[in-house]
């Protein structure tokens, strides 16, 4: 076995990292990884914010499903911006329709009476003024609904978008779900 000596002419601090080089190494490392840590600290809150609201436009979402497909095929009574639903005073699922016909809309802009409703942050139902057509204060997201009847007027498509008013943290992309769901008579 060889042992390993020293070449002769080297100094013996050129052959290794004095402990000065590692300290300053190290401090270089550790003033990176700071930077780094609270960024990333940073940036999982704020995805940790718009997944929940995220969570909660597909959830409400569902509810106002649930809700309208519990309704009769023809109904075209039942007031859907409440809940309980009140079984008058509302646009139900469009009443008989004939083939090739949508009732309500989905314009974030411009929302439909008897098509929208509201809700607050922790997702309690608002109520709106009778004959008002704008969203309450403190409404954070917003339901709309539409119902489109096929060619032969025997299938209805029911969408419901739910959007939040602002992304968390004020950035970003504002989170919103879409829904689809079929209904035939």
């Amino acid at each position: 076995m060889k042992s390993f000596r020293m070449p002769f002419g080297k100094k013996r601090g050129a052959l290794g990292v004095t402990i000065l080089e590692t300290v300053v190494a190290a401090s270089i490392l550790m003033f990176g990884i700071v930077g780094v840590a609270s960024l990333f600290a940073v940036s999982s809150g704020k995805n940790k914010g718009s997944g929940e609201i995220a969570t909660r436009t597909t959830e409400y979402a569902q509810d106002k499903m649930e809700q309208l497909l519990a309704l009769s095929f023809a109904d075209g009574a039942t007031d859907t911006t409440v809940f309980p639903s009140n079984p008058l005073g509302g646009t139900g699922l469009g009443g008989t329709m004939t083939a090739n016909t949508t009732v309500g809309g989905i314009t974030p802009t411009a929302p439909l009476t008897g098509y929208v409703d509201y809700l607050d942050v922790n997702g309690a139902l608002l109520t709106v003024a009778s004959g008002s057509n704008g969203a309450p204060a403190n409404a954070f997201y917003t339901r709309q609904w539409t119902i489109a009847t096929d060619s032969t007027g025997t299938l209805k498509t029911i969408t419901v978008l739910v959007t939040a008013r602002s992304a968390s943290g004020g950035g970003g992309v504002i989170p919103s779900t879409p829904l689809v769901s079929y209904k035939t008579n």
